[in-house]
């Protein structure tokens, strides 16, 4: 079950304001309210997986997923940043909508293992940058280390063009990922050397579950 209704939570969640100045070398979208609505609804009610929980929000930006977890019952959420302009977005847009239980942190995500030690969060979130601005591989990195901090499951946001080889890494790495739902990402003109207003872009929606959880992150 969900504490809200989808089109409420839609609602909500277009008054979480964007990147006033977004970095194109650290691919900075605002994730859709359409698509974060979608995505943690079906968190919610397939899965159980936000109500209650302890949730991690990797590379959250300006809290559009951090903020949507908590609207559905969650019991804590971390979103972590590395940019310093994006956590202070974050940070009104949370004051907006008086939440008192999402804190953001800001560190670079490949950092997080060595911050958090042996402690887990039961859910980790992220719709990690696609590896497409001299980064290749960033999003597999943030992926890994989304694991290795989550108890009991990871969702994430990946291009479909990607699905094979996401699928070799689960199985490499001996996990079990599942697409949740097949989305369509559109993208606003953001940056200088966007030719065209928007474009279309097909996104998986995964949820993969950690090979071996450790201990639960106590609140």
């Amino acid at each position: 079950m969900a504490l809200i209704k989808l089109k409420t939570l839609e609602e909500y969640l277009q008054g979480v304001d964007d990147f006033v100045s977004p970095k194109v070398c650290l691919e900075q979208y605002i994730t859709p309210s359409h698509i974060a609505s979608q995505a943690l609804y079906a968190v919610q009610t397939k899965y159980g997986d936000l109500e209650g929980r302890t949730v991690l929000d990797l590379g959250c930006g300006t809290g559009m997923l951090s903020i949507g977890a908590a609207m559905l019952g969650a019991a804590l959420v971390v979103g972590t940043e590395i940019e310093p302009d994006a956590v202070k977005i974050f940070q009104e847009n949370c004051n907006g909508f008086d939440l008192h239980n999402v804190d953001c942190v800001q560190a670079d995500v490949l950092q997080l293992r060595d911050m958090y030690g042996g402690n887990r969060f039961d859910t980790v979130l992220m719709n990690p940058p696609f590896g497409t601005k001299q980064n290749a591989g960033i999003d597999m990195d943030f992926l890994r280390t989304g694991l290795e901090l989550a108890h009991d499951a990871v969702y994430s946001m990946h291009k479909s063009s990607t699905r094979e080889h996401i699928t070799r890494k689960a199985a490499a790495w001996g996990i079990k990922g599942t697409v949740v739902a097949e989305l369509r990402y559109n993208l606003s003109s953001s940056y200088k050397f966007h030719r065209r207003s928007s474009v279309d872009v097909a996104v998986d929606f995964w949820r993969f579950i950690p090979s071996s959880p450790g201990p639960r992150k106590t609140s």
